[in-house]
């Protein structure tokens, strides 16, 4: 994990981003290494004026999908950073916040919700709730969003919706119905890294348990269906310790 750099520090530079605005330390750190287990990517910052600098020039150009901030911070309110950010301009005052707010303070929740935070979660709180949290917001903000491609084409691979059907260079792969799915959701995703728990969790709606591995077995067989060599593959990469990602460039 490396170092803090004025009171801001990264977990990891993959997967989806997040910002988290917390001026506990040990909090912090053990918040970012669990939801980075977890598929996420983690920038902290100490303190209001650092998340708010971040917001405003995040790293790629790109804002976070998700804040988590703390409304008791050192130099502003939280609520006053949260009504800052939704005053940003474009995307960026769109970005959801998750609150993390004093047990037992109703009042704070409720002007933080009437300010724009999109959820809030009392103190202390587990790291699973957390997560649960944030992935329902993101779930929430896919809603009205257009439709995915019937066909998804990638080089010589097609997969179709609607006849669930997978072909590489026009010869058919034959895949079973699970297997289609588990394809379908790393092709719509192509480029981000997943988990397992997020791959499995998108096809059954739920998380893996504890030591299901049944699901590095199927991509196995997909990968026997659309590798040109499946001991090395192009389409769908390895990400060790992580979990898997499909590629978006392919011949």
């Amino acid at each position: 994990m490396a170092a803090a750099d004025h009171g801001i520090r990264h977990y990891h530079e993959r997967m989806q981003q997040l910002l988290m605005i917390e001026d506990d330390a040990r909090l912090a750190q053990m918040v970012g290494e669990y939801l980075e287990r977890s598929g996420f990517a983690v920038t902290h910052a100490m303190d209001a004026k650092a998340g708010l600098a971040l917001l405003q020039e995040p790293p790629g150009g790109t804002p976070p999908e998700l804040v988590i901030l703390d409304l008791m911070l050192p130099d502003m309110d939280g609520l006053e950073v949260c009504r800052r950010v939704r005053a940003m301009p474009g995307e960026t005052g769109k970005v959801p916040v998750l609150m993390l707010t004093a047990k037992g303070d109703p009042m704070d929740r409720i002007v933080g919700l009437e300010l724009g935070a999109d959820d809030y979660l009392p103190k202390p709180f587990e790291p699973r709730e957390l997560l649960a949290r944030i992935r329902a917001i993101l779930r929430r903000r896919g809603v009205g969003a257009p439709p995915p491609a019937k066909l998804m084409r990638f080089g010589s691979l097609e997969i179709d919706r609607d006849a669930r059907t997978v072909t590489v260079a026009g010869t058919p792969c034959e895949l079973t119905s699970y297997q289609f799915d588990l394809l379908v959701v790393l092709a719509e995703r192509a480029g981000r890294v997943l988990t397992r728990d997020q791959i499995m969790e998108a096809v059954r709606g739920r998380e893996l348990e504890a030591f299901d591995r049944s699901i590095d077995v199927h991509m196995g067989r997909i990968r026997a269906a659309i590798e040109a060599d499946p001991k090395a593959p192009k389409r769908i990469l390895t990400v060790r310790g992580v979990g898997y990602v499909f590629a978006k460039q392919q011949d």
